[in-house]
C-alpha cells in the first residue's frame, strides 16, 4: 500500500469517526462526560466553517491535520465499546447512504463566538495595554 492510500484510508476512518461522535451524542449509552466531549468534537468537526481558515500559511491545516484527529481519537477512546460498536456501524451505514458527513450548523455558531469571543479579548487588551502606556508616557 503507497503512502496516498494510507493517507486516504486514514482520512476516511477519521471521518467515519467523527460521524460515530455524531450518533455516539445521541446514544442513551453514552455517559456524560464523553457526551459532552462527543459534542464539542462534532460541532467542530462537522461545521461547515474551520476554526482558523486554511488560507493561513500552515495553521490554516493544522486543527484539520493535528487537532482535530486528537480530539476525535480520545473522544473514542471514552465511549464504551458496546456503544462504539453500534455507532460505528450506524455511521458506516449513514455514510453509504448519504454519500457525504453530516452539516453542523451549531458548528457556525460556535466558531463564530470563538472568534467573537478572540477579538473582544484583543480588543480589551489592545485598550488596556494603550491606556496605560499612555498613562505613563
Amino acid at each position: 500500500m503507497s503512502l496516498s492510500d494510507t493517507l486516504r484510508a486514514w482520512a476516511r476512518g477519521v471521518k467515519r469517526d467523527a460521524v460515530t461522535l455524531w450518533f455516539a451524542c445521541r446514544h442513551a449509552g453514552t455517559p456524560w462526560a464523553p457526551r459532552v466531549l462527543c459534542a464539542l468534537v462534532v460541532v467542530y468537526a462537522l461545521s461547515p466553517i474551520d476554526l482558523i481558515p486554511d488560507f493561513i500559511p500552515i495553521l490554516g491545516y493544522l486543527d484539520d491535520v493535528i487537532l482535530l484527529p486528537c480530539l476525535i481519537w480520545i473522544a473514542v477512546r471514552l465511549l464504551p465499546p458496546d456503544v462504539l460498536a453500534e455507532c460505528q456501524a450506524r455511521a458506516v451505514a449513514w455514510m453509504a447512504r448519504e454519500g457525504r458527513k453530516p452539516r453542523s450548523n451549531w458548528g457556525i455558531l460556535f466558531v463564530v463566538l470563538v472568534w467573537l469571543l478572540a477579538l473582544w479579548a484583543a480588543w480589551t487588551l489592545g485598550v488596556a495595554y494603550f491606556t496605560a502606556r499612555g498613562a505613563a508616557v
